[in-house]
């Protein structure tokens, strides 16, 4: 009956942004792109990564993100090949690492933040 996760939706202040933040440093392609003729949501976008993804919805005037504690998700996790090169990589395009590199029994875990401080965790298992 259920499949798979088919995407994970975001509401992101700027999407231009958002969309260069995931493609340039994380390897995510545009799957698709389409302006959409609604009063508050003027764009959609979908960006993959292998065989996951993530629909951007741009509303008008979005409430910012909170960091505080609540119930809901509360962020997207990436698992990578190689921690440090990751991590490497991502130091020289200029993205801050926020948590980590830690270990946690087998895996290594560390984490960033996407333009509008949506916590994106990298995981190395």
């Amino acid at each position: 009956m259920f499949k798979r996760i088919d995407h994970i939706e975001i509401i992101p202040k700027d999407i231009d942004r958002t969309i260069a933040f995931y493609t340039d440093n994380l390897g995510f392609k545009i799957k698709e792109r389409n302006k959409m003729n609604m009063p508050n949501l003027s764009e959609i976008a979908f960006l993959t990564l292998n065989d996951s993804m993530i629909e951007l919805l741009a509303f008008k005037n979005p409430i910012p993100f909170s960091e505080e504690p609540r119930v809901g998700y509360r962020m997207l996790a990436l698992e990578v090949d190689d921690m440090d090169k990751t991590i490497a990589f991502l130091l020289s395009k200029g993205v801050a690492i926020t948590r980590g590199p830690m270990t946690i029994g087998k895996s290594k875990r560390a984490e960033i933040k996407d333009p509008d401080g949506i916590g994106v965790e990298l995981r190395q298992w």
